[in-house]
């Protein structure tokens, strides 16, 4: 188990030089948009509960007004009113999610893992939901292809924390243990795979998408 682990690290340290060195072009424009388009830091750091309960900053290209914390709750729609125009397009895209490389090169994240939650939602796990906190958590997994649309099932609820509850989270709760107990490098090889696919996979379906889902 400890050698896998430090193969995963290894490979988690490796690839996430090589994509901030090959993206870090389209990150500065990004940036530079952002700084024109909207007023406002250009990322937003979240405090997120990793490995062993610890707590830290998860970097993302801000994708809402100033201040959306105290506006709203933590789940976010397609339509919610705190989006800028830039974040709903960055959103689109999984864009707003490229500065966790930086949090992947750190060791706070991996490539693939549960999403990591906030401290009031780790307060209510239970004994086994605790389990997700034995990986460190990823920027991609089996619950992120599932629900990539997540924004879009939360369109047009008054409440989408609650929304969230009933429609997303018992089945991305499911999926997360899956991967605790189940995964391997095979498997995190294939996430990784239909992820990047999935801009010029409309459907957000795939063999191997369709498998991790149901097994």
């Amino acid at each position: 188990m400890n050698r896998s682990r430090a193969l995963k690290r290894a490979f988690d340290v490796f690839l996430s030089i090589v994509c901030l060195t090959a993206l870090s072009p389209a990150m500065g424009l990004i940036w530079l948009r952002m700084k024109r388009e909207s007023d406002g830091p250009v990322l937003y750091a979240g405090r997120r509960v990793g490995l062993g309960g610890r707590e830290f900053n998860m970097y993302k290209f801000r994708t809402m007004v100033v201040n959306a914390d105290r506006l709203g709750g933590s789940s976010t729609s397609d339509d919610d009113a705190r989006l800028t125009p830039i974040g709903r397009k960055l959103r689109r895209y999984k864009l707003d999610e490229l500065p966790q490389l930086v949090n992947v090169l750190r060791g706070d994240m991996s490539f693939v893992g549960p999403r990591p939650q906030v401290a009031e939602e780790v307060a209510g796990y239970n004994d086994e939901e605790r389990l997700l906190l034995t990986v460190r958590p990823g920027i991609t997994d089996w619950a992120s292809l599932r629900f990539r649309n997540e924004g879009e099932i939360l369109r047009g609820h008054q409440d989408p924390d609650s929304a969230y509850q009933l429609l997303v989270r018992p089945e991305k709760i499911r999926l997360g243990l899956e991967y605790v107990k189940r995964a391997t490098m095979r498997d995190d090889l294939k996430i990784l795979v239909d992820t990047a696919l999935l801009p010029w996979n409309p459907s957000g379906k795939s063999p191997g998408h369709r498998n991790a889902v149901v097994r």
